[in-house]
């Protein structure tokens, strides 16, 4: 195998079972956590607001994770990253509100330099030629995480109503481990072999104060204002797959006696989804990464379009299926139709390709833009998205589902245009140096 692409498996690889559990962790958590309370009325730890500490640490530390990368190096931030998921996880065993909340900002911490030294480590074991399969290839394993973690919960609520204690810490056990073994895969990743030089001869000593400039300096440029636009909009719909919405589906009662076990196989769906889009347009980068310049323009914005016309259709289908106060708790409020498990969790699916359509594209256009130095562009796009998901996780307490669906309608519209510019800027920028 080529050594580039055997890091990249690898990586993928460690990012499976590390995010087998923290993904599956967060798709459950509020339904989980409904569960605490109703057993320890004194427990008063809200699942929305775990989530939203996590993410808003995460968007603030984004602006210091490049200078920890650029310190340590990719291997060795993600591993310090991984341990702070860990820690998150092995929380649950003691739980009280106040260790949940500090765990919470301990894993949005770790998050910020895990991915900040994730992009890096995949663009320094990239070329122009190879960034779309790289990402695709990462994308899809790193994402089969959502299918072992999710199935493993879908098969422990087998003939369960809720998440008992005993179903509870079995969970937990089983979650800690699977990240524990992700975190010790880091340790046999290899140095980056980029055809621009190894990682030391390309990221040099930079001081913490100049490299938090250059990060601000990228973020006022035309491109990455457009960007951020982007960004965001992946932000408010990573919360909403990934806590809102299957969270949504267990506490619909009209959905049938067994809606917890439907959380976990929504789950399982959004994993489909994004491994099916990384998988596919992994191969698609491949095959239409040529000198003509309009058949690569086709490949990322096509990849876009398909995106938003897949994310219209399940926020619309959604908006129909659910009752407005889903997100709140246990309901039997109608919607527009009778609740339908099968097109709910079709829905999943939809959720789960709309995003690999979006985060697969913008992944191969910072590195085909930034490949020089991709930590502060990797660390903005990490920013923008986790305060997207910090706002959207607050205003979840709030805001029923629809005025959430159309948040989500207004600004995929406006991330689709923005990402047509800048890929059409990127095409000329890269041609011209060919």
């Amino acid at each position: 195998m080529d050594k580039r692409l055997y890091n990249i498996s690898l990586l993928g690889l460690s990012f499976l079972f590390l995010f087998a559990a923290y993904q599956t962790i967060g798709n459950i958590e509020e339904t989980l956590l409904k569960s605490v309370q109703n057993d320890y009325p004194s427990f008063t730890g809200d699942g929305y607001t775990s989530l939203s500490i996590s993410y808003f640490v995460f968007s603030m530390a984004n602006w210091i994770s490049p200078s920890i990368v650029n310190y340590t190096g990719c291997k060795i931030a993600m591993i310090i990253g991984a341990i702070c998921y860990t820690m998150f996880l092995v929380s649950f065993l003691w739980l009280s509100s106040f260790l949940l909340y500090l765990m919470s900002a301990v894993q949005g911490f770790g998050a910020a330099i895990l991915w900040t030294g994730q992009g890096t480590y995949l663009t320094l074991n990239s070329d122009p030629s190879t960034m779309s399969r790289n990402s695709g290839v990462f994308w899809a394993l790193s994402n089969i995480s959502m299918l072992l973690g999710n199935t493993f919960v879908f098969f422990a609520l087998h003939d369960k109503n809720d998440f008992d204690e005993r179903t509870r810490k079995f969970i937990y056990i089983v979650l800690i481990a699977s990240s524990v073994f992700g975190t010790l895969i880091f340790l046999l990743l290899r140095s980056p072999v980029s055809p621009y030089g190894t990682e030391n001869e390309r990221v040099e000593t930079i001081s913490f104060i100049h490299q938090i400039k250059n990060t601000m300096s990228l973020f006022l440029t035309k491109e990455m204002r457009l960007l951020n636009i982007t960004f965001f909009f992946t932000g408010l719909h990573l919360s909403f797959y990934a806590g809102v919405y299957s969270s949504s589906i267990g506490f619909t009662k009209r959905m049938g006696s067994n809606r917890k076990q439907l959380v976990g196989l929504s789950g399982i769906l959004i994993g489909v989804g994004e491994i099916l889009g990384g998988l596919i347009f992994s191969t698609l980068g491949q095959k239409t990464f040529d000198k003509n310049i309009d058949s690569k323009r086709l490949s990322h914005s096509a990849v876009i379009l398909l995106g938003f016309i897949i994310n219209i259709v399940a926020y619309g289908l959604i908006f129909i299926n659910l009752p407005n106060d889903s997100p709140f708790g246990e309901t039997t409020a109608k919607s527009f139709i009778d609740p339908n498990q099968h097109l709910a969790i079709f829905c999943s699916f939809l959720l789960g390709f709309g995003d690999s359509c979006f985060n697969t594209q913008l992944y191969n256009i910072i590195g085909l833009r930034y490949s020089e130095n991709s930590a502060p562009p990797t660390a903005l796009f990490n920013f923008m998205q986790s305060i997207a998901a910090a706002l959207s996780f607050y205003y979840s307490n709030y805001f029923g589902i629809y005025v959430q669906l159309i948040l989500l309608m207004v600004s995929l519209t406006m991330a689709t245009l923005s990402f047509f510019k800048v890929d059409k800027s990127t095409d000329k920028r890269y041609y011209e140096e060919l």
